[in-house]
């Protein structure tokens, strides 16, 4: 409903600036006129029948089921015809006019948004298709506003979920991509620029970002693993090194053949068994961790790998078999699907 009144208001305001309102008392004079008068000459027509052939008549449907007889109502009839015509032309093509404009003012960058839980994409690079699509294929993420900051010309991809917001990553663009009310935020690297200043710049972006809302989830793409250190200071959440991931898995093929095909489909949202984070169920709380493993596997062909605190800081892979699991410990999980809160 909040969402309705602001187009509403929106519509009315273009209305006003092109004047469109003012042809509206035109139209209902020409509408009125012109149903008294073919009332007045067309005696056996009734008033309703006479509002329904200006209606008509207005709008060049002509479906003649009622038509003038009369000279008196055919000559209100050419009168109707021409300038009803024209004042709905000119209206028409106002209201036109704002959903081009909107589309223009979306596309370039240049209109605030007001989602909520929204994702934010900081700065643009060849890896923001991959991550848009990566996100599209998590039912979780699949229909969630993206918002993308970025200096670019015009909005990088063709998706109604996405809104476009032009200029570096800085006060004035954080708030009309309203970002306190944002659920994770995204910091890329520049690529045009080189590991040096391209993660000086990211750094700059993230700690604008937290100095903002410092209660938005920061996920920073960094090149040079040196200034991990510098995002940690900033109270950056997660912290990516580029091609980090990739130098390890390459390591790892040669060590094991084939290994890494099972971890592209992990780290994958489009195809096969992807990793997922959980929270523990009730039933299974204060049990060991062989036995929430063999729980959830014999019930819901889950496998839990991994537990993760309620701090979110201490992540244990492979716990003991006599770890005890606590109320607030998360699972991390491997599953064809994303699992149901309620398992």
């Amino acid at each position: 409903m909040h969402h309705f009144l602001i187009i509403m208001k929106r519509y009315f305001q273009i209305a006003r600036r092109e004047n469109a309102h003012k042809i509206i008392l035109p139209i209902l004079l020409v509408f009125f006129i012109g149903s008294a008068a073919f009332f007045w000459f067309e005696k056996e027509a009734g008033l309703t029948d006479s509002f329904w052939w200006s209606i008509v008549t207005m709008t060049t449907v002509g479906y003649g089921d009622i038509s003038p007889m009369t000279i008196g109502g055919k000559i209100t009839g050419v009168l109707v015809m021409i300038f009803g015509i024209g004042f709905l032309g000119v209206f028409t093509a106002a209201i036109a006019g704002f959903f081009i404009e909107n589309r223009l003012l979306e596309n370039k960058g240049m209109k605030p948004t007001n989602f909520t839980d929204h994702f934010i994409i900081c700065g643009w690079n060849f890896r923001g298709d991959d991550i848009v699509a990566e996100l599209r294929a998590d039912p979780k993420s699949a229909d969630l506003p993206l918002v993308i900051i970025a200096d670019i010309p015009e909005k990088p991809l063709d998706d109604i979920q996405i809104h476009f917001i032009r200029g570096d990553v800085n006060p004035d663009t954080l708030e009309k991509a309203n970002i306190s009310k944002a659920g994770v935020a995204f910091i890329l690297s520049d690529d045009k620029l080189d590991s040096h200043s391209g993660d000086a710049k990211t750094i700059l972006n993230t700690m604008t970002v937290k100095n903002i809302c410092p209660d938005v989830y920061t996920c920073v793409e960094l090149m040079d693993p040196k200034n991990m250190d510098h995002c940690r200071m900033i109270k950056a959440d997660e912290v990516i090194i580029v091609g980090e991931l990739s130098t390890n898995l390459l390591v790892q093929a040669a060590l094991d053949h084939g290994i890494t095909r099972m971890i592209s489909e992990l780290v994958s949202n489009k195809y096969g068994e992807d990793l997922y984070k959980i929270g523990l169920p009730s039933y299974l709380t204060d049990k060991d961790f062989f036995s929430v493993m063999c729980e959830l596997k014999k019930q819901h062909n889950i496998l839990c790998i991994g537990i993760e605190d309620k701090s979110g800081q201490n992540l244990i892979a492979n716990p003991d078999t006599s770890y005890r699991l606590k109320a607030d410990d998360m699972l991390i999980v491997i599953a064809k699907d994303r699992p149901d809160k309620n398992i």
